[in-house]
């Protein structure tokens, strides 16, 4: 009796170890795909119209993403740290694993585009924060939470180019965007999950702020950076997720 009694004990803790790590192995992969509108995003080669009928091109796209939510009343789904950088130039950076969330059902993912005060405030750091990306405008300035580079015939800029490096989580001029996108029905956690983001440059350059390239083609400071980071918060919606 004491052996089976032993053995009963034993079915017992190696089930319920197999559920912990079935749980911490389920994992939502999420694809972002770069577009200008309806147009995938092609660097360099190819021009887009923007909404004043302006003429450009991408030749730079980056943007930091932080702080990833499932949105659901169920506590097994856990939130994911740490930062991602995402670069158009390099394809592996446009896949994000977010591991070891648990299970349940949600309804929704929220996100945020930037890095918050405490990291902004601590000079130099690791990882998709390394200066080596060239994110980082100074050791006492902060990060670059997302930089558009391009060129356009209607730039007023030397060599027809615009830019927007944009930053700072400093109230009245703050960047730090938090983006919300609900799923159209609840969709459950089995570790298989995939969701596909459409991320929309076009946004960026309207909604609710039209940006004239004639008038504005360079953004790298605190003016007018809060209006541009208020247009790229409208650029990520769900093309799909199962």
């Amino acid at each position: 009796m004491q052996v089976k009694r032993y053995f009963f004990l034993l079915i017992i803790v190696l089930l319920s170890n197999s559920n912990i790590i079935a749980q911490k192995g389920n994992r939502l992969n999420i694809a972002l795909e770069h577009y200008v509108g309806s147009q995938p995003v092609a660097l360099d080669s190819v021009f887009y119209k923007n909404d004043l009928g302006q003429t450009f091109n991408v030749t730079k796209f980056k943007y930091y993403l932080s702080n990833f939510k499932l949105l659901s009343n169920d506590s097994r789904i856990k939130n994911q740290d740490g930062y991602y950088l995402v670069n158009e130039d390099e394809d592996t950076t446009k896949r994000i694993v977010l591991n070891n969330i648990g299970e349940g059902m949600t309804t929704g993912i929220s996100f945020t585009i930037g890095v918050d005060s405490l990291h902004n405030s601590s000079g130099a750091q690791e990882g998709a924060l390394d200066p080596m990306y060239g994110m980082f405008w100074a050791w006492n300035s902060g990060y670059i939470f997302l930089k558009l580079e391009g060129k356009s015939p209607s730039s007023n800029s030397p060599g027809k180019i615009f830019e927007f490096h944009i930053g700072g989580y400093k109230t009245p001029t703050n960047c730090i965007r938090t983006i919300k996108l609900n799923f159209a029905q609840p969709v459950v956690i089995n570790g298989k999950n995939e969701l596909h983001l459409k991320v929309d440059i076009a946004e960026i350059l309207k909604n609710p702020v039209t940006i004239d390239l004639t008038k504005l083609s360079s953004v790298t400071d605190f003016h007018n950076a809060t209006m541009v980071a208020d247009n790229y918060q409208d650029m990520f919606s769900v093309i799909s997720v199962r």
